[in-house]
C-alpha cells in the first residue's frame, strides 16, 4: 500500500469514528501534538482541537461518513487526496480535495481543506 493511500484511509478513517475515546485515539495516532488543520468552514489545531472540530462536522452530518475519491498521490512530505461525504445511499452532500504534511514521524503536521462542492 502506497504511504498516500494509507494516509489518507487513516485520516478518514478518523473522520469517520463515531465512538468519541477511539477517534482521540486515531487523531493522536495520525497527527503531530501541534498539527494544524484548516478550510474555508472550521479550523483546529493540537489533538483536542482537531477532535473537537471533527466531532463537529460528525453533529453536523448525522449518519454521513467520508468516503476516498480517485488516487491519492503524494511527493516530499505532502499528500494530496479527494473526498466525499454522504450518507448511506444518497448523494454526496460535499465533495473536497485535501493537501496535508507529513511530519518526519509520519504523522501529519498539517492539513489545508478545500470544498470543491458544498450542497446548499
Amino acid at each position: 500500500m502506497s504511504q498516500a493511500l494509507n494516509i489518507a484511509e487513516q485520516y478518514l478513517a478518523a473522520w469517520n469514528e463515531r465512538d468519541a475515546a477511539a477517534r482521540r485515539a486515531r487523531v493522536a495516532q495520525l497527527f503531530t501534538l501541534e498539527a494544524d488543520y484548516k478550510d474555508p468552514l472550521m479550523k483546529g489545531t493540537g489533538h483536542g482541537g482537531i477532535d473537537a472540530m471533527i466531532a463537529g462536522a460528525q453533529e453536523h452530518f448525522p449518519g454521513h461518513r467520508f468516503a476516498l475519491s480517485g488516487t491519492p498521490d503524494s511527493h516530499n512530505d505532502v499528500v494530496r487526496f479527494s473526498w466525499s461525504l454522504s450518507a448511506p445511499g444518497a448523494a454526496p452532500v460535499a465533495k473536497g480535495t485535501d493537501v496535508a504534511t507529513v511530519h518526519a514521524d509520519g504523522r501529519l503536521s498539517s492539513v489545508t481543506g478545500f470544498i470543491d462542492y458544498f450542497a446548499q
